[in-house]
């Protein structure tokens, strides 16, 4: 199962009791927020930790034709849940 946009926005907006523009509106800040300090780690209490990582370059191929081609490095986004969402978890 997935959830969009939309799915969590009205999750937000029934389980705090708020209208979904204000509950869009928390959301797209909470994006932003995290957007905007991804060189940094962001730490969460308990939940869990964004932070960077930097991927190096790699040689990708196609499986269909097998043709090989180079992946240039890249920067992702990482999100690493905290015990406390672990347990909860399992």
């Amino acid at each position: 199962m997935s959830l969009g946009k939309k799915d969590i926005v009205n999750n937000i907006s029934s389980e705090a009791f708020l209208l979904k523009s204000t509950a869009k509106d928390l959301l797209d800040t909470f994006i932003n927020i995290i957007k905007s300090n991804s060189s940094k780690n962001i730490k969460i209490s308990n939940f869990g930790t964004f932070s960077m990582k930097t991927t190096p370059e790699r040689v990708g191929r196609n499986p269909k034709t097998k043709k090989e081609y180079t992946i240039s490095k890249r920067k992702k986004l990482v999100f690493k849940a905290s015990t406390f969402v672990k347990n909860n978890l399992n």
